[in-house]
């Protein structure tokens, strides 16, 4: 009976060493970032990946609102400074749901594309006093304090940066605390 388990577990472990010795590589090469609670894939778009973050079903469904999935699922490359539930949160109470009324579309497009700058900035591009032209067409400007990355809107209201460098195969997603507001 020993002999048999013998087997078996050697059997077994065979197996499992086969699997682990296809299946590592693939996982190696994908250097995976934890956003609410799921595993961001380089090789899926910002979209895909978003989908996935229990911290921003608020900005999935802005972004389906808006009508800008097709975008954002493009070839890019694009920079988000993706607000979290939290950051919607901040807002005065009944904005989003007003927001993402169909006759709000082209606010709920504009808010959004100023969190989107066109090309792949990385957090060591996000320098102090850089400028930043977004998608929406005005500038959101680049803060350092305390070791922090601040992003300042035309507003003057600033959003930290909680999670950097997510990269996506269609650019990259910089996780940030506070909706960021365009001046008009």
């Amino acid at each position: 009976m020993s002999k048999r388990i013998a087997y078996l577990a050697a059997a077994a472990f065979s197996a499992l060493a086969i699997t682990a010795t296809v299946v590592a590589p693939v996982r190696a090469e994908e250097k995976t970032v934890m956003v609410g609670g799921a595993a961001m894939f380089p090789s899926k778009n910002i979209v895909q990946n978003a989908v996935n973050s229990k911290d921003h079903t608020t900005l999935v469904a802005a972004v389906k609102a808006a009508g800008l999935v097709p975008t954002l699922e493009g070839k890019g490359p694009f920079t988000v400074f993706a607000p979290t539930n939290a950051a919607f949160g901040k807002l005065p109470a009944g904005t989003v749901d007003n927001l993402v009324k169909p006759e709000n579309k082209a606010t709920l497009t504009k808010i959004l594309t100023y969190h989107v700058v066109p090309g792949k900035l990385e957090a060591s591009d996000l320098t102090e006093g850089k400028k930043l032209k977004t998608a929406e067409g005005e500038e959101l400007t680049v803060k350092k304090m305390d070791g922090k990355t601040w992003i300042v809107d035309a507003k003057g209201g600033t959003s930290m940066v909680t999670i950097s460098n997510v990269n996506q195969s269609n650019g990259v997603i910089h996780v940030v605390d506070t909706v960021l507001m365009p001046a008009t």
